[in-house]
């Protein structure tokens, strides 16, 4: 620790004063933070100086103390000893260090975190004129709040946890984004290493306001959604590929669309609502596709709704068996590569069915393929599908790629994992 930091309680990155709340369903721990002088190799150090966000704990040299989570870690230039940045001390996690404010100095208190929620509130603010009531308000690393992610709901918060460095701050944390998104309810969601603490918290549990039923019908571009905020995976449901659907429902009157991996059928929805003649949603999960069902009656349509629950590969394999062709196929998987070592794999995964999708496709029509894998990067995903489509269908264009809907930005490169073509084959 400095010098300057021991004497000066309005040192740049001294703790915030903890905040009394009262109008929260629990008291949060009282825990006192400190702070620490950390210096780092200079790989390390060079990364923290072109903005990314992670130090390993490999990358760190110099420690003043021992750091328990969320200690405010100050980042010292080797040869200068001038401030880098500060950020939250992580000891259950690889990457040691999650930085939360770089170059500038600044004062980590509840203004600190104010203005953070505003900016990013401010990014999102286009949603709102299209007829849209749920977004992600707070992206983790993107919006300078590693390992927490804030879902809007309509007028549900869903404050998702993947580390405990922010147990220290969240009362003031928890004030600001209610005060900015004026939320009535704040559910809590924990990751699978969270659960099992001895803070009292626990998964899907409500911490602000009421919530008189679990699941919490919201707007997407003026369609209806049904998100289970308490049991739903994730935080109830997947926002980003908002613009996705809403193109797919654009493309979709008078054509048969399959969606394959169709979880709660928001592409089901979006091309029925659409005015699509038939849609096929296709899940291996039949909970999940009784919720398709379900959003679908949400909206008024005309075309035909059937769900087969079925592996994915299987089910495709048998249709294209059977000859089935449809005017669009829509491919969205989940993440098919969580580890390095399964990229290799992943990349097997994206070809295969790129080619099992492109035998479905009528001539003239669309396939849709996507991936939220980050470990694999989008020139690769493109490259992979194109292969793969021209080893079918010798004649096809790619129509357009995109990538993420405004409200998950990306500041650095892997923050950056949603990617989707159209081909016209």
């Amino acid at each position: 620790m400095t010098k300057a930091a021991q004497k000066n309680p309005r040192h740049p990155c001294n703790p915030p004063n903890p905040c009394s709340i009262t109008h929260f369903n629990l008291t949060f721990p009282d825990i006192q933070t400190n702070r620490l002088a950390i210096k780092l190799k200079p790989a390390a150090e060079r990364m923290v100086k072109r903005g990314h966000p992670w130090i390993f704990d490999e990358g760190i040299v110099k420690q003043s103390a021992e750091g328990k989570a969320g200690d405010l870690a100050i980042i010292f230039d080797q040869k200068k000893n001038k401030f880098l940045a500060c950020g939250l001390y992580d000891p259950d996690s690889p990457i040691r260090i999650k930085i939360i404010q770089f170059q500038t100095s600044a004062n980590i208190n509840s203004d600190f975190f104010r203005e953070k929620i505003i900016n990013a509130y401010n990014i999102r603010k286009p949603l709102f004129n299209l007829q849209t009531n749920s977004y992600r308000l707070i992206y983790g690393e993107n919006d300078h709040f590693p390992g927490l992610i804030a879902d809007v709901y309509a007028e549900v918060l869903v404050l998702k946890l993947y580390s405990w460095i922010w147990l220290p701050y969240l009362n003031d944390i928890l004030t600001h984004l209610v005060e900015i998104s004026t939320c009535k309810t704040v559910v809590l969601r924990l990751s699978r290493k969270l659960e099992n603490n001895t803070f009292g918290l626990s998964d899907g549990q409500v911490i602000f306001g009421t919530l008189d039923d679990e699941v919490v019908i919201f707007q997407e571009h003026g369609l209806r959604f049904a998100a289970n905020v308490i049991r739903g995976h994730k935080t109830g449901y997947f926002l980003d590929h908002r613009h996705n659907r809403k193109r797919v429902g654009e493309l979709a009157k008078g054509k048969t669309v399959l969606d394959v991996f169709a979880y709660a059928g928001g592409f089901s929805v979006h091309a029925l609502a659409g005015g699509a003649s038939a849609v096929t949603s296709l899940d291996i999960s039949a909970q999940a596709l009784l919720i398709a069902e379900q959003n679908a009656e949400l909206n008024p349509h005309t075309g035909t709704h059937k769900t087969i629950a079925a592996d994915a590969f299987a089910a495709l394999d048998d249709l294209a068996a059977e000859r089935k062709t449809y005017d669009i196929v829509v491919i969205d998987p989940p993440s098919f590569a969580k580890r390095a070592k399964e990229i290799d794999k992943a990349k097997h995964s994206y070809r295969r069915l790129a080619i099992l999708g492109s035998k479905l496709v009528r001539k003239g029509g669309i396939l849709v393929l996507a991936s939220c894998s980050s470990r694999i990067n989008p020139d690769d995903f493109f490259e992979i599908c194109e292969t793969a489509i021209a080893s079918v269908r010798h004649s096809h264009e790619l129509m357009e790629k995109t990538f993420h809907d405004i409200d998950h930005p990306i500041t650095f490169p892997e923050g950056a994992y949603l990617k989707c073509g159209y081909w016209r084959l």
